[in-house]
């Protein structure tokens, strides 16, 4: 077995010791015992166990002498570092000699030219002076000027920079005498040149010449009609521009073209931008604000167009706000203010206007398309009042009270026209969150909410409900009355409903943070009271009247003798009354799950069952019953809890008819059973009083001596 198998990776001591043995016994000792010798295999673990050995000796030896050829090689580096750091020091201390010869030459350099300048500075001062007292001679002299500079069109900036020192002198000459010719004389040729100048400037920048621009500008500078040559600069830019109709649109493109031009061309680049942004607001956009806004007779274009020129003049604003336009921080602020103030003055009173407008408009087109006048009604005190005398005395033929019409079923309330309003309300708050300054936000917010609640919910939800209450039946109707008031609550509550999410979505953001948020929480629930007033006390007379009619079924064709009837009479399997009372109940029970849904129906439903409940509960009181009328109620009975049950569906209402059927059957058990039954499920928790009282119902009461049968 080879040694190299040592330097193999990985490398495993129980595989090396493994494979030794194998190759040492051969396979047949594996698989034969009796083969197997151990003397072999000793002698071959101990020849590699002394190969092993002598290969750990050659390794020290080898890594004995990598050790000592490392350590010569460290000293070697060191003794070079520290040559290295010798020239480093050496090389240092020349640096500082240089450095101080380079700043004492520099000194003498300095202190030099501080000399030069201080001799040639007042010799050239002194060669200008001569050169501006010649040009100034030629103009004292009265004569025609010579000097090519001053008369040479191509040298225009070296006569517009004599021209400017001489009009300065000029200026400190005496007045009066033979200076007043020259002076008048250097004017009218430093206006000539100032001219000149801005003509070529004018020249240049159309034909692009930013270079010869800049000379211009650059020389006008010290001129006093520098301000012109800007203006010039201004106009230039703007040619050919503004072509289209939507000047918005040309806006950018051309302040970041010229404000290249400008700072390549002025020294002060931010001032002269300022005044050309300036200059696009007064003019261009200012100009088009005015045309777009001039006309207000038509006040739902110019709502729009305020709103749309608004939003790109600030769309504007912020684009141009990357621009730096001098120490006016609040330049573009101030211009936008400036073309749109005297439309925001009275924005809100003209947005508040035309709601009022638009508004009466929808609703009078509305009651007009059905043939409604709107009259003002009269509601609480003296007219409900009236309203229950008529209730009272209606059988005397008496009429003070109100009269009762149902306008065919009309209910005058519109989706459509809510839609209608809560869309030109939403579209105004829009408005009214552009246009408005934040201190004035709130309050015309509250102001358009003021227009929605009058129109929408006073002038129509509020009506409507008005309309239905008087056309409510009385409570002692002589016919069968038609509810349609459940319709009405039904429109109502889908109407409010548009306007409390308009309320939420559109109203709130803009008055969250102002004070008038608690104004219009409490507004909004002033108008939900007073609606919820109304309905309910609709609701109450709808049922009153629903009830009344099945009092007056009952009082008209129950008779004494549909209880007590003759022994050999037929067994009816319900009473006439009976079968009226529940087709009447029924088709109003159906009307009001068609009209309500939610939470409305079973609470109105659970208010109408108790009420018939207990109109029932009354009636069946009021005879008494022999064994065929005990069975006739008892089916009477049995018919309105199914009447309840499937219609009314509510599990108490329920309830409370299985209690009333189980004592009607108290009616018609044996005397014997009675107190068994009286002991039963929907019994056990009545009260004596209640059980005793029907019990007393039996004609066979007293002679059956069913008091002391029951006696617990």
């Amino acid at each position: 077995m080879s040694l190299q198998e040592l330097e193999q990776e990985p490398f495993s001591v129980h595989e090396f010791v493994e494979r030794l043995a194998w190759k040492t016994m051969g396979s047949k000792a594996r698989s034969n015992p009796e083969e197997f010798d151990p003397i072999l295999l000793h002698t071959a673990f101990e020849k590699m166990i002394n190969d092993l050995q002598k290969k750990n000796e050659e390794t020290q030896r080898e890594i004995e002498r990598l050790e000592s050829s490392c350590k010569d090689e460290e000293k070697k580096h060191w003794q070079n570092v520290a040559e290295l750091q010798k020239k480093n020091q050496a090389l240092y201390t020349n640096f500082q000699k240089l450095d101080e010869r380079i700043s004492y030459v520099a000194t003498k350099v300095v202190h030099l030219g501080d000399q030069l300048e201080g001799v040639n500075t007042p010799r050239a001062r002194a060669v200008e002076a001569q050169r501006l007292m010649k040009y100034l001679a030629e103009f004292l002299s009265g004569e025609a000027l010579k000097s090519a500079i001053l008369t040479d069109p191509f040298q225009l900036q070296l006569a517009a920079d004599i021209i400017q020192k001489l009009h300065l002198i000029a200026l400190e000459l005496p007045v009066g005498g033979k200076f007043d010719r020259a002076r008048q004389k250097i004017a009218e040729k430093y206006d000539h040149i100032e001219k000149e100048l801005i003509g070529e400037f004018k020249n240049a920048h159309r034909e692009g010449d930013i270079k010869r621009m800049k000379k211009i500008a650059s020389v006008m500078t010290n001129f006093k009609g520098y301000g012109e040559c800007i203006n010039a600069f201004i106009v230039e830019s703007q040619r050919n521009a503004f072509i289209k109709p939507n000047v918005f649109d040309e806006v950018l493109p051309l302040c970041e073209k010229t404000n290249e031009i400008i700072h390549s061309v002025f020294n002060a680049p931010e001032n002269v931008m300022g005044k050309f942004v300036q200059n696009i607001f007064q003019e261009k956009i200012k100009n088009h604000v005015s045309k777009q806004l001039g006309n207000r007779s038509e006040p739902e274009q110019y709502l729009k167009n305020l709103n749309d020129l608004y939003n790109r003049t600030i769309k504007l604003t912020n684009e141009l706000s990357g621009f730096k336009f001098g120490s006016d921080s609040s330049l573009l602020s101030k211009l936008t203010k400036g073309i749109f103030q005297s439309h925001l003055d009275n924005y809100i009173e003209f947005e508040t206007r035309y709601l009022r407008d638009r508004c009466t408009i929808l609703l009078h087109r509305y009651y007009e398309s059905k043939e409604h006048q709107k009259k003002q009604i009269q509601s609480g005190g003296i007219h409900d009042f009236r309203r229950d005398i008529q209730a009272k005395i209606g059988k005397a033929n008496i009429n003070i009270g109100p009269a009762i019409e149902d306008y065919g079923g009309e209910i005058f309330l519109s989706q459509e026209v809510a839609i209608n309003i809560l869309q030109e309300t939403k579209i105004a708050f829009k408005r009214c969150q552009v246009l408005s300054s934040t201190s004035d936000l709130g309050s015309n917010a509250v102001k358009i909410f003021d227009v929605l609640s009058q129109y929408l919910v006073v002038e129509h939800i509020d009506y409507a409900l008005e309309l239905g209450l008087q056309a409510i039946p009385l409570s002692d109707p002589k016919t069968e009355p038609v509810v349609y008031f459940f319709d009405v609550v039904n429109q109502s509550n889908t109407l409010f409903h548009l306007v409390e999410k308009q309320f939420m979505d559109s109203l709130l953001p803009l008055v969250l943070s102002s004070q008038k948020h608690g104004v219009c929480l409490k507004r909004k629930r002033e108008l939900k009271e007073q609606l919820e007033n109304k309905i309910d006390q609709g609701i109450d007379r709808a049922l009153n009247s629903i009830i009344g009619w099945v009092r007056q079924i009952l009082s008209t064709e129950q008779k004494k003798t549909d209880f007590k009837p003759d022994d050999d009479a037929t067994m009816l399997m319900l009473s006439p009354a009976c079968e009226k009372v529940v087709k009447f109940v029924a088709k109003q029970a159906r009307l009001i799950s068609d009209s309500l849904d939610g939470k409305n129906v079973e609470i109105i439903m659970m208010e109408l069952g108790k009420r018939f409940h207990r109109l029932i509960y009354e009636h069946v009181q009021q005879f008494y019953y022999n064994i065929i009328g005990g069975m006739l109620v008892i089916c009477d009975v049995n018919e309105y809890r199914k009447l309840v049950k499937e219609e009314f569906k509510v599990p108490l209402l329920s309830r409370l008819f299985e209690v009333l059927h189980s004592l009607c059957n108290l009616l018609v058990v044996v005397p014997e059973n009675l107190k068994t039954v009286i002991t039963g499920d929907h019994l056990t928790e009545l009260d004596e009083a209640v059980v005793s009282s029907f019990l007393q119902l039996r004609c066979d009461y007293k002679t059956a001596k069913i008091a002391n049968q029951v006696k617990r």
